[in-house]
């Protein structure tokens, strides 16, 4: 498949197709800036923000624009990435039509992916076939056309995820709550470290909050928010030059040492530890 890719105005969207001998490029700089929809069959193995994953079947993938993403080994099958920018679609601003937010993206508790069941495979794949015909066609509203196929993956998407992450004797409330939780805390981690400060947002007492989130069976709010605080903390160590200081100040910490502690606590490694295994890495690939 030729890479298809359409600009209107500042709305930029891409299809690119992995396969054995070009899944390289999906790892290329030039895709860090977009929001990506990967497509996979079995047989990938990538990384998404320092965990890996293997792909037993048919597989989505929700990246979002800051996150960071590397196939290591690809399947016999090729896969397709679907990439654009905000401009395009923006799901903060879509959330009440595809309600995905703090679910397929901004999720604190999991990275999203989807093993696809073979009904819901047939229908993303014929989603992805009509967004590629859509690209090669020289037709009017053709953009429009390619953002209402992508809202119909991202909606399917978001039920699947429902469907498999919420017991049938739990209220779907407490999902959506999980969901507002996990937005609330994608805006203000970088200044707001503690359970009260979320509490507090969300108008009710830490005890009620941590009740709430125990009944989806999730990890406690706090850790919720220090593994955010922290996975930040990662990326900037292992994709900028900021010094373990600035990293503290940017995080909202005052005290560099506490971060570097809280950092050690949770990681088993100091951030110099983490940035210098990294950087070793690298150079062995």
């Amino acid at each position: 498949m030729t890479p298809q890719f359409l600009a209107s105005n500042h709305k930029k969207i891409g299809l690119l197709e992995a396969n054995r001998g070009n899944y390289d490029q999906l790892n290329e700089e030039r895709y860090r800036s977009y929001i990506r929809v990967l497509y996979l069959p079995a047989g990938y193995t990538l990384t998404i923000d320092f965990r890996q994953f293997t792909t037993k079947t048919n597989s989505l993938f929700f990246i979002n624009a800051n996150q960071y993403f590397a196939v290591q080994q690809a399947g016999s099958k090729p896969g397709l990435l679907l990439y654009y920018n905000r401009d395009f679609y923006c799901v903060q601003i879509h959330d009440e039509e595809v309600a995905c937010d703090g679910l397929l993206f901004n999720n604190v508790f999991e990275i999203p992916m989807l093993a696809l069941p073979a009904g819901e495979h047939r229908a993303i794949s014929a989603i992805l076939q009509q967004i590629g015909e859509e690209f090669s066609a020289q037709l009017s509203s053709r953009e429009e056309m390619i953002r209402t196929y992508l809202k119909q993956i991202i909606i399917r998407a978001t039920r699947l995820w429902k469907q498999r992450h919420q017991a049938q004797a739990e209220p779907s409330n407490d999902m959506e709550f999980f969901r507002s939780f996990n937005r609330l805390v994608e805006i203000h981690f970088r200044e707001k470290h503690g359970l009260a400060d979320y509490a507090g947002l969300l108008a009710m007492t830490p005890k009620t909050l941590n009740k709430k989130l125990a009944r989806i069976h999730v990890l406690r709010p706090n850790d919720l928010i220090k593994d955010r605080i922290l996975l930040e903390a990662k990326r900037l160590l292992t994709y900028t030059p900021m010094s373990i200081k600035e990293i503290a100040y940017h995080l909202g910490y005052d005290d560099p040492a506490y971060f570097n502690r809280l950092f050690t606590l949770k990681n088993q490694c100091t951030p110099a530890a983490f940035r210098k295994q990294y950087l070793a890495e690298e150079v062995a690939e």
